[in-house]
């Protein structure tokens, strides 16, 4: 496990974390965070892949955790970035940088939630050999279980609008929801999730084409209890991949002897014996 930084094509440094041995591994694995998550959050998945064989890192997006520039950490007010700037330029850099490590052995992505979510808008994905998806759906709002759409009803039409022009960023942490978040950030994934067709709906048809056109096979593991994310969620998002081979998993916690699992709860060490497997031994295959 070692800290590092890894340089984006705009010039920006991001903070990630390397797992395992790149020489000896079978595959690399990178880990795409959800919305307003810490890389450290993954580190006990992470550290649990590499001793199966794999090299991995995790990163934060910038404006995020160890990736968020010194001059704005008491603020996010004037930092430049939304989710295109992420996908594009930040999850494009730790491609290169995963790739330049492990060479020509396979690239494996694994997202969580929004990290799921935004693989056809990253330039350099045809570098990825296969994609698992951990509670990754769309975020239309009218398509959410009933009894979130009172909050997000409330978060999208007052809250995020409100804080974004006040504080000039979302503050996340003051509100005890996600984290703090670039403006940018908040005002497309608004726009997105009041959207029927979340991200290609708002971006275009150029958008669609590129999701529609990806061939990378997919993992999706989603949870009954995802308290975000509902059935017609995950369906949704993953019709927009739709060229590519996907294995659909929607597991009931009571399966496996929990009481809950939800949005999060995958990568708590508690899974290491019963959800992680199915995950790992996936990938494994893949790695091939």
């Amino acid at each position: 496990m070692q800290s590092i930084t890894v340089a984006t094509g705009d010039g920006l440094a991001l903070g990630a974390t390397v797992f395992g041995d790149a020489h000896a591994a079978a595959a690399g694995v990178l880990i795409v965070p959800a919305m307003g998550v810490e890389q450290n959050y993954y580190a006990p998945f992470a550290q649990w892949l590499a001793a199966q064989g794999f090299f991995v890192i995790t990163f934060d997006y910038r404006g995020i955790a160890r990736s968020r520039p010194v001059q704005y950490q008491r603020s996010l007010r004037g930092f430049d970035a939304d989710v295109l700037t992420w996908a594009r330029n930040d999850c494009a850099a730790m491609i290169d940088y995963a790739a330049q490590c492990v060479g020509a052995k396979p690239l494996l992505w694994i997202g969580h939630s929004l990290g799921g979510q935004i693989l056809g808008l990253v330039p350099n994905r045809a570098r990825v050999a296969a994609m698992v998806t951990i509670a990754t759906g769309s975020g239309y709002w009218l398509q959410n279980n009933p009894q979130l759409r009172r909050y997000v009803w409330w978060l999208w039409f007052f809250a995020a609008p409100l804080s974004v022009r006040l504080f000039g960023y979302f503050p996340g942490r003051r509100l005890g929801k996600i984290g703090d978040l670039p403006a940018g950030v908040m005002k497309q994934w608004r726009a997105w999730c009041l959207n029927r067709n979340y991200a290609v709906g708002v971006e275009g048809e150029a958008v669609r084409r590129d999701f529609a056109a990806i061939s990378t096979p997919i993992l999706s593991l989603s949870f009954t209890d995802d308290e975000f994310m509902s059935a017609r969620n995950t369906e949704s998002i993953h019709g927009f991949y739709a060229a590519a081979p996907r294995q659909m998993e929607r597991i009931d916690p009571r399966a496996i002897g929990e009481r809950r699992i939800g949005h999060f709860g995958f990568f708590r060490e508690r899974f290491a014996q019963t959800l992680w497997p199915q995950a790992g031994q996936w990938l494994a295959a893949h790695a091939r």
